[in-house]
């Protein structure tokens, strides 16, 4: 055995200290090279290219070409022209998060604390539907909700629904989906905050005479906050930027931001526009992300 005394002595440093020499720090700043690369390529330098192409001249076009002319107006243009769409995708969104944390937290409570055994055959089910595309799975939902569809003709037989009363082709459809398809992005946070729950904490707060309501406002939720920020992160972002749902299970009249986006790149190629739109849309999840982390009290996320 080593003498502390030797090892002052000879100045070296026993194995298993923790201490981090410089040589060792730079080998762990090495390994975030491919991940910096990747970002840089895939993300960065794309975000760069979309905010110049975003300041074209709009009067140009995609046959003569268009020149930078440091536009800024084409963002003021941007959002007095949609900005209908911008509030009916952030409510849209929105609501659609709501009913996957109501639909959701449940789920993951009963997979973390009730499901014994069968946790990992539930946990394959929730992400089961990732199996199939996200387009096959909204073309399923356009015949389950249509008009001879089982939703529609059940409703309509208990009085809920008026007889030439429809659902697809709605609000209510475009949600539907919505919620559908982002649900295992709220479920699978969920899971992962609870599963960490200490049980007997549940138990401790039963054994001082807590009704199951008190424990779970007091004990469950607050443990399991961090699952439902990144839940509600990772189901409003891309749900506020989704396209699909609303042109396959909605009109024009419930359109999103995304929508607008996609036939400005797509089908008008007008490239000012449609890049001015993605900036706008980035800034403002992006706000909106920083306000929502701060005032949930937690900046730990699963």
């Amino acid at each position: 055995m080593t003498h502390p005394a030797s090892v002052q002595s000879t100045g070296e440093t026993p194995p298993g200290t923790g201490t981090t020499t410089p040589q060792r720090a730079r080998r762990g700043w090495l390994l975030l090279v491919p991940g910096m690369l990747w970002l840089a390529l895939f993300f960065l330098f794309p975000t760069v290219q979309l905010f110049f192409t975003s300041l074209y001249d709009p009067a140009g076009s995609y046959i003569s070409g268009y020149q930078m002319t440091w536009e800024f107006r084409n963002y003021l243009d941007a959002v007095v022209d949609t900005w209908n769409l911008f509030a009916r995708s952030f409510a849209y969104a929105g609501i659609a998060t709501a009913l996957c944390l109501i639909l959701g937290y449940p789920l993951a409570y009963a997979i973390a604390f009730k499901a014994g055994r069968w946790k990992n055959v539930m946990l394959v089910l929730v992400i089961a539907p990732f199996f199939t595309s996200f387009l096959l799975r909204t073309l399923s939902w356009a015949a389950i909700l249509s008009d001879q569809g089982p939703v529609t003709q059940f409703l309509q037989t208990i009085a809920i629904l008026p007889d030439d009363g429809r659902l697809l082709a709605t609000p209510v459809a475009v949600i539907a989906g919505l919620t559908y398809n982002f649900l295992p992005f709220m479920t699978l946070p969920l899971y992962a905050s609870l599963d960490k729950v200490d049980y007997r904490l549940i138990e401790a707060a039963g054994d001082l005479y807590s009704s199951p309501v008190t424990g779970f406002r007091n004990v469950t939720f607050p443990l399991s906050l961090p699952g439902v920020v990144s839940g509600t992160l990772l189901t409003f972002i891309p749900a506020s930027g989704d396209y699909i749902n609303a042109e396959l299970l909605g009109t024009p009249k419930q359109y999103m931001i995304g929508n607008r986006i996609q036939a400005a790149f797509i089908t008008e190629k007008d490239y000012p526009l449609a890049a001015s739109l993605s900036i706008i849309l980035m800034a403002i999840v992006l706000v909106m992300v920083i306000f929502y982390v701060r005032r949930a009290g937690t900046e730990k996320l699963v």
